[in-house]
């Protein structure tokens, strides 16, 4: 084709706004012509200029990716001295000052291949760019093989989650070492199909690694069902965490409840009872010294008669209340059975190394996943819960830092009620470790995957420390300006639409794929899914009976719950 040029002044009667065109019956003739040239250049994007009716004329086209050539969020190639450049089209106006049939968009740069001289076809592609185009550039629009090449993998293990859109059968994958390695958050709002999303990656990640060390946070029991054949569930009837497994900060955030002048007295009566009824287990007098924090068996008897010995030896004018508040608690605590998966007689026994074993499924036997229903654990302490597990992830990893690795992946669903923001924190301990597991997690082996509806409610930084993240349809300002800030440059134009996402359909961006796509999500099999389908008001509404018997039943076992 002769060198064409592009008139800035007036892009509708240059030679390249009007190419030499053909029919687009034949399946190569639109993706062979240009539809714009390049206008400015910058570091991350550019500006372009678009022919109306050549866009147009690949609309039509067969190929889908041929016929989305040039709007927002498709893909264009860009012409340079040895290759193609991809690129994203950001957003799109009208050339005012043409005739109406030209059109300009801002793009971002995804990555650059190699041509095949016999073919015109990409092969080699690669992130990044290393020889920017000049202005005056033709741009064409990029085929479905053209997308194939861009998004075949590049040998390293992989996981496929659904379809590239916009074409109909080119699988996308996801790199599981990348994702992993550098942690991964996956956000939508209520009802775009997070869970089943968050499901089938999971179940994804099952099958490429039957042997693996998975734990999941589930506050709300959805994924039991998800993975009752595949995972191990662990709820209050089954759990039995050890309370001697919290740490002196966990201790206090479920025995004390005074504030200010009155906690830290609290806090140094408890430290001084809880380091004696340690050290009287037969462990710490044989490891000889240990700490408050030191994950040594311990009675409660002992705990609340070390505090009533040390009540007894105060003299009449010193106030004996914040004994009487921290003994009154333990006591509570023993007595309800709500915390029996907690603070049962039964678990005063050094089942540690069993305890952990379990969780972490080390060995996995077949079951790579363990899925912690809190749904049932009493409010006051799900935090605490969450903080006991993922803190004993994080010193596991350190501690065991001497041995072969055994990488553990933490999920935690509803990250933001766990991890907030300054704003909506309380201080729990929970939110600190997540942090610091986010911010450090990967040096030990730990992967961190954060699923939320709100990731504007998330904790400053956490988002920008997971390397890979999924986003499905956000419909709030705040919250898609917040993921915006932590995707990487070249993503924006996808990120832009991200208000318009199907349900099941989202954008990758970062370190699990080569470059950001468009998903749409494979349907997952019935008995796979999570119990997280929205009712169907006007079908249970239009059925009557046994009405009587459910309340019936609901208070049966809302007074017995626990027992």
């Amino acid at each position: 084709m002769p060198r064409q040029t592009f008139d800035p002044a007036n892009p509708a009667n240059s030679p390249v706004a009007a190419p030499p065109r053909a029919e687009c019956g034949a399946d190569d003739d639109c993706a062979r012509q240009p539809i714009g040239v390049v206008l400015d250049i910058a570091g991350s994007g550019s500006q372009i200029a678009l022919d109306l009716q050549r866009l147009n004329e690949c609309m039509d086209h067969d190929d889908p990716s041929i016929g989305l050539a040039g709007q927002v969020g498709s893909q264009i190639k860009i012409k340079t001295n040895d290759g193609w450049l991809l690129a994203s089209v950001r957003n799109q106006k009208q050339d005012r000052r043409g005739e109406g049939n030209s059109v300009v968009a801002n793009i971002d740069f995804l990555g650059e291949g190699m041509e095949e001289k016999l073919t015109g076809k990409i092969h080699s592609f690669r992130r990044g760019v290393t020889r920017y185009p000049v202005p005056g550039a033709l741009i064409y629009p990029s085929t479905t093989e053209d997308l194939r090449q861009i998004y075949a993998s590049d040998g390293r293990s992989s996981i496929q989650i659904g379809t590239v859109y916009p074409t109909k059968d080119i699988r996308a994958g996801m790199y599981i070492d990348a994702m992993l390695g550098k942690h991964f958050a996956l956000l939508g709002s209520t009802g775009t199909g997070k869970s089943t999303s968050a499901a089938l990656i999971l179940h994804r990640i099952c099958q490429a690694a039957p042997e693996g060390h998975i734990l999941m946070i589930d506050p709300h029991g959805e994924y039991s069902a998800a993975f009752r054949n595949t995972g191990m569930i662990f709820d209050v009837t089954n759990l039995q965490m050890p309370y001697w497994l919290m740490n002196f900060e966990e201790h206090c955030e479920v025995l004390l409840k005074s504030s200010g002048n009155d906690l830290q007295n609290d806090r140094d009566i408890l430290a001084k009872c809880l380091l004696a009824a340690r050290a009287k287990n037969r462990l710490a007098q044989q490891m000889g010294k240990i700490t408050v924090d030191s994950p040594i068996p311990y009675l409660l008897s002992d705990l609340t008669n070390l505090i009533q010995d040390e009540m007894g030896k105060l003299d009449k004018a010193t106030n004996t209340a914040p004994y009487m508040r921290i003994k009154t608690k333990i006591e509570e605590l023993k007595a309800d059975p709500r915390y029996q998966f907690m603070f049962s007689g039964m678990l005063v026994g050094d089942t540690m190394a069993e305890f952990l074993g379990k969780i972490f499924r080390m060995p996995s036997s077949g079951k790579p996943i363990s899925i912690v229903d809190v749904s049932g654990v009493p409010s006051d302490i799900t935090s605490t819960v969450v903080a006991v597990l993922s803190r004993l992830t994080f010193d596991f990893a350190i501690w065991g830092r001497g041995e072969k690795t055994n990488p553990i992946l933490l999920v935690c669903e509803e990250a933001h009620r766990y991890v907030p923001n300054e704003k909506n924190s309380d201080g729990n301990s929970v939110g600190t470790i997540l942090s610091r597991i986010a911010k450090e997690g990967r040096k030990y082996g730990i992967s961190l995957g954060l699923i939320t509806q709100r990731p504007s409610d998330l904790a400053e930084g956490v988002l920008s420390q997971c390397g890979t993240i999924i986003s499905m349809r956000l419909n709030n300002d705040r919250d898609q300006a917040f993921v915006k800030a932590a995707m990487p440059e070249g993503a924006r134009g996808f990120l832009d639409s991200i208000p318009a996402l199907r349900n099941r359909e989202c954008i990758i961006c970062g370190e699990g794929v080569s470059i950001p796509i468009r998903v749409a999500f494979d349907n997952l099999e019935e008995a796979k899914r999570p119990a997280s389908e929205d009712p169907s008001f006007v079908d249970l509404w239009n059925q009557s009976g046994g009405e009587e018997e459910v309340v019936f039943r609901t208070v049966q076992r809302w007074r017995a719950q626990g027992s």
